[in-house]
């Protein structure tokens, strides 16, 4: 019992000391061979506490929590990298651990980049079948004076005229670009909203000066330097990204064997690893950047969590109803008798 305590203790005093070391030392930390020596412990005193403290096995709710830490514990160390090399020596099961895919549109990879740099190969491939950014409706145009002594910000719809004071007359959007492209055609020269994956967002706005001089000009989101050196005003195009999508295909001997869409938070999960949306090209939107992580030992610690929450809350609420109804009957039992006895006072 005290040397689990003090483990208990120290487990306390290590949490905080991780928590300020920042991720990447605090996850070399805690898989360290110490800390391993820690874990191997901590999990061992507590299942044979389960065999030690017969009072466990006669109390369902204390047995699951201490049976629910003893998973938690158990399936965190066999996913742990030491847990995986084991695998690997014992069993021969050779697992990738978490590391990064770079894919193009269009071509499938299953390389793995692991955080040394070091490359391993899925069993399987990953197709990139196509990668799309999705932004909150609408963007936003910004316009401010040379001097920056004036700043005006419009929502972005087609056909929306803003007046700036009779200074600086009025704007007006005439056409919203996906993917902004000149179209050149002899000597002439369009402008175009080339279909596909849209990288060259722009805005074409009508100005209107005080002196009735109309102009026509383009606003780009990303090539935020192209202004016009004449012109009075300086104009932005903004979009807030709501979210990335990567259409994605696993295919396994040469065959589609799943899809998924995937976007933040919502990972694909097959052949025993989960592929996370973790980064993408943010110039031209050619390719996706995958977290990829094993799930090995993950079914353990879902469980161990959810047996802890089912002891906890059947050992601090779920025991007592029994009690408060037996305690209920007993009062309605004692209240029926008084009144049967002050009845038959009356009656005598």
């Amino acid at each position: 019992m005290w040397a689990a305590m003090v483990l208990i203790v120290l487990l306390f005093f290590l949490s905080v000391y991780g928590a300020f070391i920042g991720p990447k030392r605090a996850k070399e930390f805690f898989n360290s061979t110490a800390l391993g020596v820690y874990w191997v412990a901590f999990a061992l005193l507590l299942a044979v506490g389960i065999v030690l403290f017969r009072r466990l096995l006669r109390v369902p709710a204390l047995l699951l929590v201490h049976a629910g830490c003893v998973l938690i514990l158990a399936g965190a160390i066999w996913g742990s990298e030491a847990g995986c090399s084991l695998q690997k020596t014992l069993f021969g099961i050779d697992i990738v651990p978490t590391g990064r895919m770079q894919i193009y549109e269009g071509y499938s990879d299953n390389r793995v980049i692991l955080e040394d740099n070091e490359i391993r190969e899925l069993p399987f491939y990953i197709k990139l079948k196509d990668f799309r950014i999705e932004y909150y409706e609408p963007g936003h145009i910004y316009i401010q004076t040379r001097q920056g002594d004036a700043v005006w910000e419009f929502p972005v719809q087609i056909g929306a005229r803003f007046q700036l004071g009779p200074q600086f007359g009025a704007v007006e959007i005439i056409k919203v670009f996906e993917n902004f492209r000149i179209a050149i055609d002899g000597d002439s020269r369009t402008a175009v909203d080339e279909p596909g994956t849209g990288i060259n967002a722009a805005l074409e706005v009508r100005t209107e000066s005080p002196d009735g001089r109309v102009s026509i000009r383009y606003v780009f989101e990303r090539s935020r330097g192209h202004i016009y050196p004449d012109a009075p005003l300086y104009m932005s195009y903004e979009r807030v990204i709501s979210d990335y999508v990567s259409e994605l295909q696993v295919i396994r001997n040469g065959r589609i064997v799943a899809e998924k869409d995937i976007e933040v938070n919502h990972p694909l999960h097959f052949g025993g690893y989960h592929f996370y949306q973790d980064s993408y090209d943010a110039q031209a939107a050619e390719y996706t950047v995958l977290m990829v992580t094993p799930d090995t030992g993950l079914a353990s610690v879902y469980g161990g969590f959810l047996m802890l929450c089912i002891g906890v809350f059947w050992h601090f609420w779920l025991r007592k109803l029994p009690k408060s109804a037996q305690t209920r009957s007993a009062e309605q039992n004692q209240k029926a008798n008084k009144w049967k006895s002050n009845t038959q006072s009356r009656a005598y």
